[in-house]
This record gives structure tokens, sequence and C-alpha cells, in this order.
């Protein structure tokens, strides 16, 4: 006998590289403080492989990995720039993964409510989420610094799932890396993965992979009629 599928009435995403292709603007912000300081820039596909922990992060990684200096001034300076830099263009080259924007809008209107735990700062997400037209999609939206400690850290995915007023059980993670699963893990929440972004290089069970979003309709809580 088939094992019955667990059902959710909420998904929280992560963002970056599991909705949206934003590597390019953010290479941008990055390589506009590299140039400033007559560094050589950096192509996408290099800066793309530090994404995941939130921007302060991403640049002392980068910095260490290219020998450029990384004390705490420097990437203190290097994130104010690049948080400058970002702002001045937030989705310009940004785009979403096939089907993500079909595919949430069908999620909604299934039923599911939707949320969003990013390490991407707090205003810039929702700027983001705006100017891509689907800020309306989602009930409730959380950027690193919009808590204590982000992700991995189980409190920031809990933090939008208190939001949303959502019991143990109601919800599962969708993301792309492996801090995603790490912090689902931690908050003992149940975890997809998307196969774009960095999704094939996470090691998770078969039917924690997804083909697209909208495999997760089957998910759905299914309601008896009276």
């Amino acid at each position: 006998m088939t094992k019955p599928l667990a059902a959710y009435k909420a998904l929280i995403f992560d963002l970056d590289g599991t909705l949206i292709d934003s590597a390019p603007d953010i290479a941008a912000a990055v390589n506009g403080y590299l140039a400033s300081r007559g560094w050589p820039t950096q192509e996408t596909a290099f800066v793309e492989r530090f994404i995941g922990n939130g921007p302060r992060r991403l640049l002392l990684d980068m910095f260490v990995e290219l020998g450029l200096p990384s004390d705490d001034a420097t990437v203190s300076a290097a994130h104010a720039a690049y948080l400058a830099n970002y702002g001045e263009a937030p989705a310009r080259l940004t785009k979403f993964y096939h089907h993500v924007r079909e595919d949430l809008a069908a999620l909604r209107e299934a039923g599911f409510r939707l949320g969003i735990c990013t390490n991407k700062p707090h205003e810039l997400t929702l700027r983001i989420l705006g100017l891509l037209g689907i800020a309306p999609l989602f009930d409730a939206v959380l950027g690193a610094d919009a808590v204590p400690a982000c992700k991995p850290d189980p409190g920031h995915l809990l933090a939008v799932a208190r939001r949303m007023g959502l019991a143990e059980g109601d919800w599962a993670y969708v993301g792309d890396t492996a801090v995603d699963q790490a912090t689902a893990r931690s908050a003992e929440a149940p975890f997809f993965v998307v196969p774009w972004g960095g999704g094939a290089l996470v090691r998770t069970q078969p039917e924690q992979r997804l083909t697209r979003l909208l495999d997760l309709l089957a998910y759905r809580p299914i309601h008896q009629e009276s």
C-alpha cells in the first residue's frame, strides 16, 4: 500500500537561487566595489558560489578565496558599498527560474499560504519582490536583518512560521542550498530542494527533490466535501 503524502497548509521559500536567479545583479554589485578598489572583477558564476549566507559572509569568503584583504574594516566597507550598489539596481538582471512565477500563483490559488525566509537584507527583499510583481503572493517575508540571527539559525525560519500563525507540521521549507537544508533540519521542518540554483549539489532523499514548484500540489490538504 502506498504511504499517503504529508499535507501542508503553507510553504516557506528561500529566495535567491530558489525563486529567482539574482546572481547577475549580486555579481554586478560586488564588481562595482572591486572595480572601485582597482581589484579584478569576477564572473557571475564565481560570485554565485558564495551566495547563501548573506552578503557580508559572501564578501568575506570571496575575499579569502581571492587572497584579497579580508580584515573587518575592509569587509565592512565592501558590505556598505555592495548594499549601495545593489540598491541602485536590485532587479535589473534578475530573472525567475523556469515556471516559478506561474507555479507560485498556482500554489496560492490552490490554497497554500506562502512565505519567504531569505538571507538577503529585509528592505531590499521587499523592494525586489515589488519590482518583480510577486509581493502580494506572500503572507510573511523576513530578511536576514529582520531577525536576531539569520539562516542557518532555525530561529529565522521559525520566525516566518510564527508570523504566519503556523503550527508545527503545518508547513514545509523549500530551498536550493545546504544552508537551507540545515536550517530546515534544525527547525525540525520538512524540506524540499529545487533542481536549479545550487539544488543539484544538495544531498537529500529522492522524494525531497522537486522538478518544479508545481510538484508541491501533491502536498495540498484534501478537504472532504460536506
